[in-house]
């Protein structure tokens, strides 16, 4: 079975995607562990109030900054999902790949604006406060890179080893 490999439209596997959105998420909690590391953040409480916004019920009971942390990474595979399933074919139709990281950034500060400016202070109005706005917008930018970055990088040695293996 021969493939089109002219980058114009080919979608990552789910595989793909999935471990995209994981690297996004993992380097959104590297960053904030960081920050609240060195700083005055508390990734504790901010892992709580993850949970807090979704299930509120369970913000005070003790596993509730694990489930902060697995909430925060299921969310992170659907937005991976979702910027693959509306995003992906057009801008690399238009943009080619170098168009990926630009338009993730734009994306993901989209992202950011609506969550911490719209849901989240209606939602869990505590969680805005935990850290400033500029430290939870580089967040979401590393995770933009991140999945792009990773999103790019697969489908690269993939066409590698199509091309190797003689399938072109």
């Amino acid at each position: 079975m021969k493939r089109n490999f002219d980058n114009r439209g080919m979608l990552p596997t789910t595989k793909q995607i999935l471990l995209a959105g994981l690297c996004g998420g993992l380097a959104e909690i590297i960053w904030i562990a960081s920050y609240s590391y060195l700083g005055p953040g508390n990734g504790e409480e901010i892992a709580r109030e993850i949970t807090a916004s979704l299930l509120p019920g369970m913000a005070n009971l003790s596993p509730a900054p694990l489930l902060g942390i697995a909430i925060h990474l299921v969310l992170s595979l659907a937005l991976s999902l979702t910027f693959v399933g509306i995003v992906w074919v057009p801008t690399i139709k238009r943009f080619g790949q170098p168009g990926i990281l630009i338009v993730a950034l734009a994306v993901l500060s989209f992202v950011w604006a609506i969550n911490f400016l719209v849901v989240l202070p209606i939602l869990n109005p505590v969680f805005v406060t935990l850290l400033p706005d500029s430290v939870t917008l580089f967040s979401k930018m590393l995770f933009g890179v991140a999945m792009a970055l990773s999103l790019l990088k697969m489908d690269q040695q993939e066409h590698r080893t199509i091309a190797v293996s003689g399938n072109l």
